[in-house]
């Protein structure tokens, strides 16, 4: 199967300062906090962007705001958290090498005030009958960091390193597809849903290969102080019970802590210590890996006894979400990024 048919749809900063220097508020203002609250989880639409094909990740910057990555455009947005502005934060990264597929910049993160970006199928070989070369080869798939006069430098070639170690499992893209990306100790953490592998990259450019999978499609990630939270999507038919949310600490193998939800993608600490996974929805099954049916999508709580509940409303119905790719928890409101380019809230989680 090709990468893009695989992989296709894996594949509160300024907020804390806004409350401490808030004057109190009035009783008719907390009347209405009340009210909202009572209102239970609502989702809203914040933003859309693109051109509305295959948008993945997502990260919270050091000033508040969401910034996403966009695929086509070979770019960072920032995306203002209360009105849902849209403006360009930094762009000349690759752009994705099959136009309506996963690839190009796919996530970002924020070491300090600098942005790095991962970046993924933009150049490679697809290997057996009918396969070849694609994109650029002066495009390579990687992390790249942002500077301070707005360009680009490649600092971990990931693409080049994964053609020189190959995985266990069957594979037929040489540089793999990378999915999202997280800080960890001085590096960083990068999922590679094609090769079924969790690289650690240091920011010297240094891989090393810290779990390794069968053909399971690890996606989303979540670093916490003492562990690393992983989803994985499945194999087709990404069965409800091949969606997946593994603990991976630093000694030992993944286990394995809740499952039952179809196309899970991401994995984030929320309010009150409680884990939440996000589930894509149900697989469409007209080719291997095409997206989920929209508006399928649900927001998961990780449950002790392993199993998954869906947020509801405060009528008691599960919140409905439309193929979302990531996510991210400031306080109690969600955001996530349907892979299409709209941005949508969760409020009162």
């Amino acid at each position: 199967m090709s990468v893009a048919r695989r992989i296709c749809l894996f594949i509160a900063a300024v907020g804390l300062m806004a409350a401490l220097v808030a004057p109190t508020a009035s009783a008719h203002d907390r009347r209405g906090e009340g009210e909202q609250a009572s209102r239970g989880p609502v989702v809203t639409k914040l933003a859309s962007f693109g051109d509305g094909s295959f948008v993945t990740g997502s990260t919270i910057g050091p000033d508040g705001a969401l910034y996403v990555t966009d695929g086509s455009a070979g770019s960072v947005l920032r995306i203002d958290r209360r009105t849902g502005r849209v403006t360009e934060y930094a762009t000349g990264l690759p752009t994705k090498a099959f136009a309506n597929d996963i690839g190009g910049p796919v996530d970002v993160v924020f070491v300090g005030r600098t942005a790095y970006v991962l970046v993924t199928l933009v150049s490679g070989e697809i290997l057996g009958e009918g396969g070849g070369p694609f994109g650029d080869p002066n495009d390579k798939n990687g992390i790249y960091r942002l500077e301070r006069d707005g360009d680009f430098t490649l600092i971990a070639d990931i693409g080049a390193w994964s053609v020189d170690n190959p995985p266990e499992t069957d594979y037929f893209v040489d540089t793999g597809v990378q999915y999202a990306m997280e800080r960890y100790h001085g590096g960083f953490l990068v999922t590679d849903g094609h090769h079924n592998r969790v690289l650690w990259v240091k920011r010297n450019g240094s891989i090393n290969e810290v779990a390794t999978f069968g053909n399971v499609v690890p996606t989303g990630l979540e670093v916490t102080k003492n562990r690393v939270f992983i989803t994985q999507l499945g194999p087709i038919p990404h069965e409800p019970e091949d969606g997946k949310v593994l603990a991976l600490h630093r000694r030992s193998d993944p286990t394995e802590i809740a499952s039952g939800a179809s196309m899970l993608i991401d994995v984030e600490r929320g309010p009150h210590g409680k884990l939440y996974a996000l589930s894509q929805g149900q697989w469409d099954g007209v080719i291997e890996g095409s997206p989920a049916l929209p508006n399928t999508g649900r927001l998961l709580i990780v449950k002790r006894d392993g199993s998954l509940k869906p947020v509801v409303d405060r009528h008691g119905r599960e919140l409905v979400l439309d193929r979302p790719t990531s996510m991210e928890i400031v306080g109690d409101t969600a955001y996530f990024v349907s892979v299409v380019g709209d941005v949508y809230r969760i409020d009162n989680l």
